[in-house]
């Protein structure tokens, strides 16, 4: 049995043990403290855990700028397991740099690889838009165009702010990446020698895998050396492109239809009303896609039996369009002159000269030209270089109807006005008539439809159809469809047009201006467009006969490919004297 003092004394203990656990406890929570809470201790660390995030940030943005695919089908998250040549080689190049000139060296580094990498996201742009990469030289005056295209669709505001955010995305990545260089280079030279191993076990990797050839991706080797070899494209194509004026103006000199008299000019079109009409993104792949062919070639097999049935004949072929994706008035263009018109600089040189037209050959064999141009706007000084003796564009039109996405009016509008103002009356003389039918343009959002064309009349009876300019675009499962709609709207509208107004001296001549987006067309797709004559005078079409063009609408798949340049001299002397 415990005494008293025994009692107290066992207390006491209890309560000295109590005070020191409770001492632990405090000093316990007061190094938590120190270590995170708000303390010096507890910042230095939150800094050295931000400052290792930020380097970590640093190196995944620099790699990802060094292996990106230069081709958007090739985005994947396995197209950026790769090694890249670059980085090792600026890892070599910091480490044997004098101490005070490193952090020069990797400022530089970033800055150029920053410019070089917004140069790749504009090469994945107008790749995934018109199947090449940006010309640092010649395409700047595209630009234009595209924000008149956003302008019309988010109006003037949107298009300034996407302009504007452009420009802030363009200098910020420049700038981090200088900077992302900055830190990975200190890195690099506070720890020089685990630096150095990592270069070389990197230099190894890089080697074995260039010489198996090792891919995770198809045509993306993990070896990668694009940043290099984008660089390196580059060059090559400024130095091409600051020639291509001069080799543009060595071919233009070259003409040998400029000094033809009247009387042997187009002798086999004498008397005829031919209409050349350019159909929007009507392409190779809108015959020939998995997703379309079916369909369009069921409109165009319909159209031969149907035209057939009407008296009319008619042969197809294959030209290869100098664009593609967009830049409809290069093709056009490039037709007509019998030059290869494929950037703007060149497009300019052409229409301030005085190069002889398919249109002008037209107008001196007699023929009054005229073209119809729903989607012009404003005023079009190249009608003049051309040689028209009379534009419609979408003001002189006389459209009442409602607009159909980009497009002004329907196709069917703009060759009505073409039959009333041009080709009704049984005296007029014949007529060579140019027109862009534009319903089968992008986004594809809102399409016409066809109705009787006693009709047509001022354009007021398509209202209801439309969806506006602003109209959006067809959501991504639906695109396709839309676009082959489209082309199936056109087509259409072309057989019966030449059903209804067509005779013996009309002959038609249709074609497609360039290929869709590799969004329609898939990768890897080529530039050729369909054309067609149609004519119920056999006379014109045995005029073409060593062509080897195919019978009917529908061009055969192995058919004669020309350049589109080439049409010009090849018509004219199937036609000439």
């Amino acid at each position: 049995m415990l005494t008293t003092d025994s009692r107290l004394e066992r207390a006491k203990d209890d309560d000295g043990a109590a005070g020191g656990a409770t001492q632990k406890a405090a000093q316990k929570a007061t190094q938590k403290v120190a270590e995170t809470g708000p303390g010096p201790g507890g910042r230095r660390r939150w800094r050295r855990a931000a400052g290792r995030a930020v380097t970590v940030a640093a190196f995944l943005f620099v790699v990802a700028a060094l292996v990106a695919p230069a081709e958007s089908s090739r985005l994947t998250p396995a197209a950026f397991v790769r090694v890249p040549l670059e980085g090792i080689v600026g890892i070599a190049l910091i480490l044997i740099s004098p101490a005070k000139a490193r952090r020069y060296v990797a400022g530089t580094a970033g800055a150029v690889l920053g410019i070089l990498f917004v140069l790749k996201i504009m090469d994945l742009g107008f790749e995934a838009v018109m199947f090449r990469p940006f010309d640092l030289v010649l395409d700047w005056p595209l630009l234009s165009p595209a924000i008149e295209f956003v302008e019309g669709s988010a109006g003037r505001a949107g298009a300034t702010g996407v302009v504007i955010l452009a420009i802030v995305l363009a200098v910020a990545a420049v700038a981090l990446m200088s900077l992302s260089a900055l830190r990975l280079g200190r890195v690099a030279d506070r720890h020089s020698a685990a630096a150095a191993r990592s270069a070389v076990v990197l230099g190894a990797v890089w080697l074995l895998c260039a010489a198996l050839g090792a891919q995770l991706v198809d045509g993306v080797p993990v070896a990668s050396r694009s940043t290099a070899v984008l660089a390196y494209d580059h060059t090559v194509q400024v130095r091409s492109s600051l020639n291509d004026g001069e080799e543009f103006a060595e071919a233009a000199a070259v003409d040998a239809f400029r000094d033809t008299p009247p009387g042997k000019l187009l002798t086999g079109l004498r008397g005829k009303d031919v209409v050349l009409a350019f159909v929007e993104s009507y392409g190779r792949s809108a015959v020939e896609h998995p997703d379309y062919a079916q369909q369009v070639g069921a409109v165009l097999d319909a159209g031969t039996r149907r035209l057939d049935e009407a008296g009319f004949s008619a042969r197809s072929g294959w030209l290869t369009s100098p664009t593609a994706g967009g830049g409809s008035w290069l093709a056009h263009a490039t037709l007509l002159s019998g030059l290869r018109v494929d950037n703007q600089q060149r497009y300019r040189t052409l229409v301030n000269s005085d190069r002889f037209t398919l249109n002008r050959a037209f107008h001196r064999a007699g023929s009054r030209t005229v073209a119809l141009m729903p989607a012009i706007t404003r005023a079009w000084p190249e009608g003049e270089f051309y040689g028209y003796d009379k534009v419609y564009d979408n003001r002189n039109l006389g459209y009442r109807g409602p607009r159909f996405a980009f497009a002004t009016m329907p196709d069917q509008y703009t060759l009505s006005v073409l039959q009333r103002n041009e080709l009704a009356a049984d005296d007029h003389a014949p007529v060579m008539a140019e027109t862009a039918l534009v319903s089968s343009h992008a986004p594809w959002a809102s399409i016409p439809r066809l109705v009787p064309w006693d009709k047509v009349g001022d354009g007021s009876v398509f209202q209801g159809m439309g969806k506006g300019y602003d109209a959006p675009w067809p959501p991504p499962d639906e695109i396709r469809a839309e676009y082959r709609k489209s082309v199936e709207y056109t087509l259409n509208t072309l057989v019966s047009f030449m059903e209804t107004h067509g005779d013996e001296d009309t002959v038609l001549v249709f074609l497609g201006d360039h290929q869709p987006a590799p969004v329609l067309t898939g990768p890897g797709a080529s530039r050729d467009v369909p054309i067609t004559i149609v004519a119920q005078d056999e006379a014109v079409l045995e005029r073409i006969s060593g062509w080897g063009w195919q019978d009917g609408l529908k061009p055969a798949k192995n058919g004669p490919v020309w350049p589109m340049k080439d049409f010009r001299d090849r018509f004219l002397t199937a036609f000439g004297g």
